[in-house]
């Protein structure tokens, strides 16, 4: 085998161990298909107050997938948050702090030179719902994913779809556990479980 020809297997091996790599599947899964009830409707408390969205302690900070959620859950929640709030105080708040704890967000550059070669996309929110003391009323995740290439050959609108869906799910479960504690949906299908 001469050197051309080693250097041409060489460069196919490479090129086909980078799509397979690149087109994997998020490793970013759920726990779960459906997130439980709160411990009490939304409504029993006099103020609700929405934190921004943060970044858990081991995610690499990706400040764009960030500021798209926190615009998508403003969206979503502004209007109901402000018909609760201005109902009389009644010594109750309920606290929400949105939480990203993993994320593989591709998109810009990455996405229209790559394509499917750059990876799926994938995201964990979780929503830490307390009472002002501290005490644990709900703790729901939200996943959602863009396939390598579905999202590859929309040049990442898939990408920024997976942020607008998560943001929806978690804004979702605010509003309809406000009136009666009824739990609701992860995002999650049974392949996204973690085993």
């Amino acid at each position: 085998m001469n050197i051309t020809s080693k250097a041409l297997l060489f460069a196919s091996c490479l090129s086909g161990a980078v799509l397979l790599q690149g087109c994997g599947a998020t490793r970013i899964k759920a726990s779960s298909t459906t997130n439980p009830p709160p411990s009490e409707a939304f409504s029993a408390f006099g103020r609700i107050d929405v934190k921004p969205v943060v970044f858990g302690p081991d995610v690499k900070a990706d400040r764009d997938g960030l500021n798209k959620i926190e615009a998508n859950l403003q969206k979503d929640l502004s209007a109901s948050l402000l018909e609760w709030n201005v109902r009389p105080a009644n010594g109750r708040t309920l606290i929400i702090q949105p939480v990203i704890e993993q994320m593989s967000f591709k998109r810009g550059a990455q996405r229209v030179l790559l394509g499917p070669l750059a990876g799926s996309s994938g995201v964990l929110l979780r929503l830490k719902i307390t009472d002002g003391k501290g005490r644990v009323v709900a703790n729901p995740e939200f996943f959602q994913r863009a396939n390598a290439m579905s999202a590859g050959f929309t040049l990442g609108v898939h990408d920024n779809m997976m942020l607008t869906h998560v943001a929806s799910l978690a804004s979702r479960y605010v509003i309809n556990n406000y009136s009666r504690a009824e739990g609701g949906a992860t995002g999650a299908d049974a392949k996204a479980i973690a085993p």
